[in-house]
């Protein structure tokens, strides 16, 4: 999984196995071994091909199927499997109604 996982994101960004390598300062031969799945990369090495790539370590090693970003400066809300888009817009308009009443309570707003 992180390997096929490793190899679409390589090629998304139009890198070589060669590049790639460079990147990270080690072999291309280490590079195909990871996507071939002969090998697995340390933690360290995860942790920098989730910063080159902008993806989460979770998508990485493949407990989501929707890339997050490596950094998110917000908090992210994931809809079960099976939500439509009706169930959606409720989440959405709840945590605006959440948000509406937040700013109604606070110190000095105007009532």
């Amino acid at each position: 999984m992180f390997g096929e996982i490793l190899q679409e994101l390589r090629k998304d960004r139009g890198l070589t196995q060669a590049e790639l390598a460079r990147l990270l300062s080690i072999s291309p031969l280490t590079i195909s071994s990871y996507e071939c799945g002969r090998s697995t990369p340390d933690d360290a090495t995860k942790v920098k091909l989730a910063k080159i790539f902008g993806v989460s370590l979770d998508y990485f090693l493949g407990l989501i199927r929707e890339p997050l970003p490596y950094e998110r400066s917000e908090r992210v809300v994931r809809f079960p499997t099976g939500f439509t888009a009706d169930d959606i817009q409720k989440v959405e308009d709840y945590i605006r109604f959440l948000q509406f009443q937040k700013e109604q309570c606070a110190p000095g707003a105007k009532k």
